[in-house]
Protein backbone atom coordinates (compact mmCIF):
# COMPACT_ATOMS: atom_id res chain seq x y z
CA UNK A 1 0.00 0.00 0.00
CA UNK A 2 3.23 1.99 1.01
CA UNK A 3 4.52 1.21 -2.42
CA UNK A 4 1.36 2.28 -3.87
CA UNK A 5 1.10 6.12 -2.40
CA UNK A 6 4.89 6.45 -3.09
CA UNK A 7 4.29 5.71 -7.17
CA UNK A 8 1.04 8.20 -7.40
CA UNK A 9 2.93 11.03 -5.47
CA UNK A 10 6.09 10.37 -7.81
CA UNK A 11 3.91 10.99 -10.75
CA UNK A 12 2.21 14.02 -8.86
CA UNK A 13 5.33 15.59 -8.96
CA UNK A 14 6.78 14.51 -12.24
CA UNK A 15 3.68 16.49 -13.82
CA UNK A 16 3.76 19.31 -11.70
CA UNK A 17 7.85 19.45 -12.56
CA UNK A 18 7.16 19.30 -16.30
CA UNK A 19 4.44 21.60 -16.25
CA UNK A 20 7.16 23.81 -14.63
CA UNK A 21 9.39 22.84 -17.65
CA UNK A 22 7.13 23.78 -20.10
CA UNK A 23 6.27 26.81 -18.96
CA UNK A 24 9.39 28.09 -18.73
CA UNK A 25 9.14 28.78 -15.01
CA UNK A 26 11.82 26.56 -14.57
CA UNK A 27 15.00 25.74 -16.49
CA UNK A 28 16.58 22.73 -15.04
CA UNK A 29 15.08 19.74 -13.68
CA UNK A 30 16.30 19.23 -10.61
CA UNK A 31 14.95 22.89 -9.62
CA UNK A 32 11.50 21.79 -11.10
CA UNK A 33 11.46 18.69 -9.09
CA UNK A 34 12.52 20.46 -6.11
CA UNK A 35 9.75 23.02 -6.50
CA UNK A 36 7.27 20.69 -7.80
CA UNK A 37 7.44 18.79 -4.41
CA UNK A 38 7.53 21.80 -2.14
CA UNK A 39 4.31 23.01 -4.28
CA UNK A 40 2.37 19.62 -3.54
CA UNK A 41 3.85 19.43 0.22
CA UNK A 42 5.87 15.94 -0.03
CA UNK A 43 9.20 14.78 -0.09
CA UNK A 44 9.26 12.27 -3.07
CA UNK A 45 11.32 13.16 -6.01
CA UNK A 46 10.86 11.45 -9.03
CA UNK A 47 13.71 10.64 -11.82
CA UNK A 48 14.62 12.84 -14.53
CA UNK A 49 13.01 10.19 -16.89
CA UNK A 50 9.76 10.09 -15.24
CA UNK A 51 9.67 14.02 -15.48
CA UNK A 52 11.12 13.67 -19.34
CA UNK A 53 8.51 11.24 -20.07
CA UNK A 54 5.43 13.54 -18.72
CA UNK A 55 7.20 16.52 -20.61
CA UNK A 56 7.15 14.48 -23.52
CA UNK A 57 3.37 13.95 -23.25
CA UNK A 58 2.22 17.37 -22.10
CA UNK A 59 4.06 18.64 -24.88
CA UNK A 60 2.42 16.50 -27.81
CA UNK A 61 -0.93 17.48 -25.73
CA UNK A 62 -0.67 21.02 -26.12
CA UNK A 63 1.50 21.57 -29.76
CA UNK A 64 0.01 18.20 -31.38
CA UNK A 65 0.62 18.52 -35.56
CA UNK A 66 2.80 21.85 -34.96
CA UNK A 67 5.02 20.19 -32.61
CA UNK A 68 6.06 17.99 -35.41
CA UNK A 69 6.27 20.19 -38.64
CA UNK A 70 8.57 22.03 -35.63
CA UNK A 71 10.81 19.04 -35.51
CA UNK A 72 11.39 18.31 -39.12
CA UNK A 73 11.75 22.23 -39.45
CA UNK A 74 14.65 22.47 -37.08
CA UNK A 75 16.42 19.44 -38.14
CA UNK A 76 16.71 20.46 -41.41
CA UNK A 77 18.31 23.62 -39.84
CA UNK A 78 20.36 21.83 -37.84
CA UNK A 79 21.78 19.65 -41.13
CA UNK A 80 22.55 23.49 -42.84
CA UNK A 81 24.79 24.31 -40.06
CA UNK A 82 26.10 21.08 -39.51
CA UNK A 83 26.74 21.54 -43.70
CA UNK A 84 28.54 24.68 -42.89
CA UNK A 85 30.86 22.89 -40.14
CA UNK A 86 31.22 19.89 -41.22
CA UNK A 87 35.18 20.26 -40.85
CA UNK A 88 34.87 20.50 -37.17
CA UNK A 89 32.85 17.11 -36.68
CA UNK A 90 29.50 18.55 -35.70
CA UNK A 91 26.78 16.41 -33.54
CA UNK A 92 23.49 17.15 -33.19
CA UNK A 93 22.51 16.81 -29.50
CA UNK A 94 19.77 17.69 -27.24
CA UNK A 95 15.88 17.79 -27.85
CA UNK A 96 16.12 17.92 -31.42
CA UNK A 97 18.36 14.80 -31.93
CA UNK A 98 16.10 12.93 -28.85
CA UNK A 99 13.18 14.23 -31.19
CA UNK A 100 11.39 15.78 -28.27
CA UNK A 101 11.61 18.91 -29.47
CA UNK A 102 8.79 21.40 -28.33
CA UNK A 103 8.10 25.28 -28.27
CA UNK A 104 10.96 26.95 -26.73
CA UNK A 105 13.35 24.24 -28.03
CA UNK A 106 16.64 24.79 -29.46
CA UNK A 107 18.76 23.14 -31.43
CA UNK A 108 21.83 21.75 -29.79
CA UNK A 109 25.37 21.16 -31.84
CA UNK A 110 28.46 20.41 -30.56
CA UNK A 111 31.46 21.40 -32.93
CA UNK A 112 35.21 20.07 -31.70
CA UNK A 113 38.23 22.77 -32.96
CA UNK A 114 41.51 23.71 -30.82
CA UNK A 115 40.40 27.33 -32.41
CA UNK A 116 37.04 28.62 -31.23
CA UNK A 117 37.75 31.42 -33.61
CA UNK A 118 37.39 29.27 -36.83
CA UNK A 119 33.99 28.37 -35.90
CA UNK A 120 32.82 31.56 -35.33
CA UNK A 121 34.20 32.42 -38.56
CA UNK A 122 32.83 29.95 -40.45
CA UNK A 123 29.08 30.08 -39.30
CA UNK A 124 29.74 34.06 -40.36
CA UNK A 125 30.70 32.88 -43.71
CA UNK A 126 27.59 30.75 -44.25
CA UNK A 127 25.29 33.81 -42.88
CA UNK A 128 24.92 32.55 -39.57
CA UNK A 129 25.33 35.28 -37.09
CA UNK A 130 26.12 34.85 -33.37
CA UNK A 131 23.80 37.06 -31.46
CA UNK A 132 26.34 36.02 -28.47
CA UNK A 133 28.97 33.80 -27.27
CA UNK A 134 30.82 32.99 -23.96
CA UNK A 135 33.20 30.70 -22.40
CA UNK A 136 31.74 28.39 -19.81
CA UNK A 137 32.86 25.49 -17.24
CA UNK A 138 31.99 22.92 -15.73
CA UNK A 139 33.57 19.95 -13.77
CA UNK A 140 32.40 16.58 -15.00
CA UNK A 141 33.90 13.61 -12.43
CA UNK A 142 36.38 15.86 -10.73
CA UNK A 143 37.71 17.16 -13.92
CA UNK A 144 37.29 20.58 -15.28
CA UNK A 145 35.93 21.24 -18.78
CA UNK A 146 36.11 24.69 -20.49
CA UNK A 147 33.87 24.81 -24.00
CA UNK A 148 33.24 27.63 -25.94
CA UNK A 149 29.33 28.68 -26.40
CA UNK A 150 27.59 30.39 -29.44
CA UNK A 151 24.05 31.43 -29.76
CA UNK A 152 22.49 31.82 -33.23
CA UNK A 153 18.84 33.04 -34.13
CA UNK A 154 17.39 31.34 -37.03
CA UNK A 155 15.76 33.16 -40.16
CA UNK A 156 12.52 31.23 -38.50
CA UNK A 157 12.97 33.06 -34.97
CA UNK A 158 14.72 29.52 -33.96
CA UNK A 159 17.40 29.73 -31.49
CA UNK A 160 20.48 27.21 -31.84
CA UNK A 161 23.82 26.84 -29.87
CA UNK A 162 26.78 25.63 -31.33
CA UNK A 163 29.12 24.19 -28.68
CA UNK A 164 32.97 24.30 -29.37
CA UNK A 165 34.96 21.70 -27.03
CA UNK A 166 37.95 20.46 -27.56
CA UNK A 167 39.60 17.73 -30.05
CA UNK A 168 40.71 15.95 -26.66
CA UNK A 169 36.58 15.11 -26.25
CA UNK A 170 35.65 13.80 -29.73
CA UNK A 171 34.54 10.48 -29.13
CA UNK A 172 34.46 9.92 -25.02
CA UNK A 173 31.07 8.76 -24.53
CA UNK A 174 28.64 11.17 -22.10
CA UNK A 175 25.53 10.01 -19.95
CA UNK A 176 22.51 11.52 -20.31
CA UNK A 177 21.64 13.09 -16.69
CA UNK A 178 17.77 12.80 -17.95
CA UNK A 179 17.46 9.38 -20.02
CA UNK A 180 20.89 7.29 -18.51
CA UNK A 181 21.90 6.67 -21.55
CA UNK A 182 25.01 7.49 -23.68
CA UNK A 183 24.04 10.64 -25.68
CA UNK A 184 25.56 9.43 -28.97
CA UNK A 185 23.79 12.25 -30.95
CA UNK A 186 23.77 12.87 -35.09
CA UNK A 187 26.71 13.40 -37.44
CA UNK A 188 26.14 15.00 -40.71
CA UNK A 189 25.66 11.48 -42.33
CA UNK A 190 23.16 9.95 -40.01
CA UNK A 191 21.20 13.13 -39.73
CA UNK A 192 21.00 13.23 -43.63
CA UNK A 193 20.01 9.86 -43.26
CA UNK A 194 16.99 10.08 -40.73
CA UNK A 195 15.50 13.47 -42.59
CA UNK A 196 15.80 10.92 -45.85
CA UNK A 197 14.03 7.67 -44.29
CA UNK A 198 12.18 8.66 -41.24
CA UNK A 199 12.31 12.51 -40.17
CA UNK A 200 10.56 12.14 -37.23
CA UNK A 201 12.66 9.39 -35.66
CA UNK A 202 12.53 9.47 -32.37
CA UNK A 203 16.08 8.49 -30.42
CA UNK A 204 14.90 7.63 -26.76
CA UNK A 205 15.11 4.50 -24.09
CA UNK A 206 12.07 2.31 -24.61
Amino acid sequence: MKGSRTKILRSRVAQEAALLLYTSQEKEYKQAKKKAAETLGVRVLPSNLEVAEELDRIAEEREGASRRELLLRMRKEAREIMEALEEFNPRLVGSVWRGTARQNSDIDILTFSQDHLQVLKQLRKHNFEAESSEWRSVTKEGKKEDSFHICIILTSGDEAEVVVRSPDCLGQPERCETYGDLKTGLNLNQLTKVLEKNPLQKFVPQ
